[in-house]
């Protein structure tokens, strides 16, 4: 073992000074790194791929803390541990960047032509694309940036184009005319789950559509965008409701337009909706889409690309969808057929990027059949090859794949993976190939590429073996496939967890990964999301600054569970700091007792306080491990922060200073000292995977083996230092300490003032221990001490306290003046008193109660509470001393 490089360091702790030293001696160590160690068990992440346009925000940061601690500690286990870095490319939000760029020089991308914008793109990407990998790096991230990869680089793209090829060859991707999610200001199309529904307030419409041979007789349909009536063709009703079965196979006039549309009956028409009756646009709605294909209905489009009425609008051509709205009701309520309007509040979808109101288009893409690729993610998941984690996120997952609709994949974007399609521009030849076609096989015409790109998740879907090198055959992705868990948020579990699950099943027919360990979302103090817009957003690097990385990761995972979302509060952040502060001194006093240690000096036996601190050491080990294998990252933060706080910290450094300040062997000074070192080494190893920075430091400076506390073996419970009897007799011990503290505290005993106190204990096993250890009392109570078995005669006016078979009493008669006492108590009890009836006033008052928020009303609730207890504690002081 290596003596300690120093005795001494400094008395602040300052963050800035320690982490990014520390980071850059891991990385310039290739610490980090992980190459195929055949002998050792495999333990692999892939990190989400945040986007290149992106910068750490606080999601960015609970995600990769998890993903830090589990990798972190499957290292210091002796695991072959890989945590895989890298980016996505962001197809709609980078395009976005670099157009954003080009508008300020007057440019569109259509000024430079593809090849020339995507080299503007590529440079964009170079200069800003690793910012947040940079960020990563400040709050810890120990993954292996020698394998960082990126979801265009050569080995992903080349990826991309086999699984599409494969899909397309054997009839798993198409292209068809189809309802999609269309975006006005992006330009592209959506998928479904990219589609966020907004409660908005709207109207609803009520238009009769009157029969063409009898006018006075119509259907009367409901709408809440008659804009899209321009291309109803048909209206369809419930075959079974007897209000219009006569009306099936008639003829109605689309009023305004003119058009002749047919009344058709559908199961699909829900007869107690609205009218019962359903105009029908299979250009502009999925529903009526699906109807108008099952009756052979043709297909109007009315709107644009860009949100605007087109040519088949008629007079309306030209005019933004929302204007057009106003103008329809303007004509439908002039020519008498508009019945009423309704106010209703309505879900509209939004794009999840720029927030626009989706336009349900019809537009020629290309899809992937998902029915037969689900199958298999189901069952795998059913049959618990995969696990989520909580379990309960499982029913949720099975419930979108049961009934998932195809995959659209298509891009209206140039920046992304080109669909690797080939059209001959003189017949309807089509081929797929993975290397440029420009010459059909067929008629010898000349082949062009597909304009589109793919989906960005479609690339993303294919991480956990793209990032190992597939499709070639790496020793990686032999050893490290399936990789062991995903760490992700409870938002992309459709997104991109079920395609990573589909894609495994498919490419390496095999699962992507044994367990998905879902985190929730963290929301501001009040539980609302951050957003841009709210303005309630916190980021992390400014919490660095001011905190450390280790404060901000502690905050995170304590108090955190599983699936469940986190308040950011800064009282949290600032007990986190204390806590490192705690340490910090801990550490710093454990060194500077050290001048003199020789961990082979041959100590004396061990005391109760050695056996029961050794003992708690391995009690906290064990829970530690076991929390840690059960992904309660929050419960095992918990379990450490409670040992070093309060049993390490402020009891077994408060019991350890008499041994080596006070009159006591050489031999008790060198037990005192190698326990020190050996609970706060390997408490530091314990919390190392939460708290990085500060843990390297300190260990550094303790006696230890190795190079780096990284690499350090995780600790193992010692069942031979297990010591039950020493913790019993300790609690007794501890208890009976601080309810004397809590006296004096309470009764206002001066602290340099030493107390007389008896202790009652009946039962002779207790007893004993409070005898045998009466010097631990009187120190830290800083009393003169007596066990009895009875007392006959209680003390006057002495304070007294219960614990666990102990009674406790403390005559306050020359400690404390009790006249003065009990007038401070008074005082204080009627100022209390004043302030209570205050708050019960404002709780009686049922004005106050009926106009205040509920959070006031709550609050002053609490306040009741908390000065009605301070009252009773008042009296019952007052009741002790009169």
């Amino acid at each position: 073992m290596s003596e300690a490089r120093e005795t001494n360091i400094p008395t602040v702790y300052n963050p800035k000074e320690v982490e990014g030293k520390w980071y850059r001696h891991w990385e310039n160590s290739k610490y980090f790194h992980a190459e195929v160690e055949k002998d050792k068990k495999p333990f692999c992440i892939v990190m989400p791929p945040p986007n290149v346009t992106g910068q750490l925000h606080m999601g960015h940061a609970l995600d990769n803390t998890l993903q830090d601690i589990l990798t972190r500690w499957r290292r210091m286990q002796g695991y072959n541990a890989l945590w895989v870095p890298g980016t996505d490319h962001a197809g709609i939000a980078t395009q976005a960047k670099v157009e954003e760029q080009l508008a300020k020089e007057g440019l569109t991308k259509y000024d430079l032509g593809r090849e020339k914008f995507l080299e503007r793109v590529w440079a964009w990407k170079e200069q800003y694309g690793n910012r947040i990998t940079t960020q990563l790096r400040r709050l810890g991230a120990s993954c292996d940036w020698d394998r960082e990869r990126f979801t265009m680089d050569e080995g992903c793209s080349k990826a991309v184009q086999e699984v599409f090829i494969r899909l397309f060859e054997q009839g798993l991707i198409y292209r068809d005319y189809y309802i999609t999610n269309w975006c006005p200001h992006c330009q592209t199309t959506i998928s479904d789950i990219e589609v966020e529904h907004q409660d908005k307030p709207g109207q609803l419409y009520y238009i009769k559509y009157p029969c063409k041979d009898n006018p006075d007789e119509y259907i009367t349909i409901a709408t809440t965008r008659p804009e899209t009536m321009l291309g109803d063709v048909a209206v369809a009703v419930n075959p079974e409701d007897d209000r219009y079965l006569h009306l099936v196979g008639k003829t109605l006039i689309l009023p305004i337009v003119g058009r002749e549309i047919p009344v058709i009956a559908d199961a699909y028409c829900d007869p107690t909706f609205g009218t019962g009756a359903v105009k029908m646009t299979p250009a502009h709605d999925p529903n009526d889409f699906e109807i108008g294909r099952r009756h052979g209905l043709p297909e109007v489009q009315v709107i644009d690309k860009l949100g605007k009425m087109n040519e088949n609008a008629g007079k309306y051509q030209g005019l933004d969808r929302w204007e057009c709205r106003k103008r329809i009701v303007q004509d439908l309520e002039a020519m008498g057929a508009l019945v009423k309007v309704e106010d209703i509040s309505h879900a509209v979808g939004h794009c999840y990027r720029c927030n626009t109101a989706i336009e349900p288009m019809l537009s020629k893409q290309w899809f992937v059949k998902m029915k037969p690729l689900a199958e298999p993610a189901i069952e795998v998941v059913k049959d618990g090859r995969i696990k989520f984690i909580p379990e309960r996120f499982t029913k949720i997952y099975l419930n979108w794949m049961e009934n998932i609709r195809d995959w659209c994949i298509s891009r209206q974007l140039w920046w992304g993976h080109r669909i690797p399609v080939y059209y001959c521009q003189d017949c309807d030849e089509m081929a797929a190939s993975t290397t440029p076609v420009t010459k059909c096989s067929k008629c010898g015409g000349k082949m062009e590429q597909d304009p589109d790109v793919l989906d960005t998740w479609f690339s993303s879907a294919l991480w956990p073996f793209s990032t190992l090198g597939w499709p070639e055959k790496t020793a990686e992705l032999e050893h490290f496939y399936p990789t062991s868990v995903l760490v992700t948020g409870r938002d992309i579990i459709f997104f991109w967890v079920a395609r990573m699950i589909f894609s495994g099943m498919y490419n390496m027919h095999e699962e992507p990964f044994k367990e998905v360990f879902i985190h929730g979302l963290v929301l501001d103090a009040q539980g609302r999301k951050m957003s841009k817009s709210l303005g309630n957003g916190v980021d992390p690097l400014e919490v660095i600054d001011s905190h450390g990385a280790d404060s901000l990761r502690f905050m995170l995972i304590t108090g955190n569970t599983p699936g469940n979302d986190l308040r950011f509060h800064f009282e949290r952040l600032d007990g986190a700091r204390s806590f490192a502060n705690k340490l910090w001194n801990a550490s710093r006093f454990v060194m500077m007792n050290l001048t003199d240690y020789d961990p082979a000096a041959q100590g004396g036996p061990y005391t109760l306080a050695d056996r029961w601190i050794l003992s708690r050491l391995q009690g906290t080990v064990a829970d530690v491990t076991d929390f840690l294998e059960r992904y309660e990252l929050g419960e095992a933060a918990r379990v450490l922060y409670d040992f070093i706080w309060s049993e390490f910290c402020d009891w077994y450094i408060e019991l350890a200073k008499p041994r080596l300040f006070g009159k006591t062997t050489p031999e008790d000074r060198i037990t005192t000292q190698q326990v020190l070192v050996q609970v706060l080494r390997k408490t530091l190893e314990l919390l190392h995977p939460f708290m990085p920075f500060i843990t390297e430091e300190i260990w550094q400076k303790l006696p230890h083996q190795g190079e780096t506390i990284m690499l350090a073996p995780w600790p193992q419970a010692d069942e031979s230092l297990r010591d039950p009897a020493a913790e019993a007799e300790m609690a007794v011990l501890i208890e009976a300490i601080t309810a004397v503290r809590r006296i004096r505290g309470e009764m206002n005993v001066p602290p340099g003032k030493k107390a007389e106190v008896i202790l009652v204990a009946g039962d002779a096993e207790i007893r004993s221990t409070l005898e045998r250890n009466i010097t631990y009392l009187q120190g830290l109570a800083n009393a003169q001490a007596r066990v009895l078995a009875e007392l006959k005669d209680k003390p006057d006016q002495a304070a007294t306290a219960v614990t666990r078979g102990v009674e406790i009493f403390v005559p306050l008669r020359g400690l404390i003046d009790i006249d003065k006492e009990i007038a401070r108590l008074n005082k204080d009890l009627k100022a209390v008193q004043a302030d209570l009836a205050r708050v019960q006033g404002k709780l009686n008052n049922q004005g106050f109660l009926a106009k205040a928020p509920a959070e006031v009303v709550e609050k002053e609730k609490a306040k009741e509470q908390d000065l009605s207890a301070k009252a009773k504690a008042l009296k019952d002081r007052l009741a002790m001393l009169t």
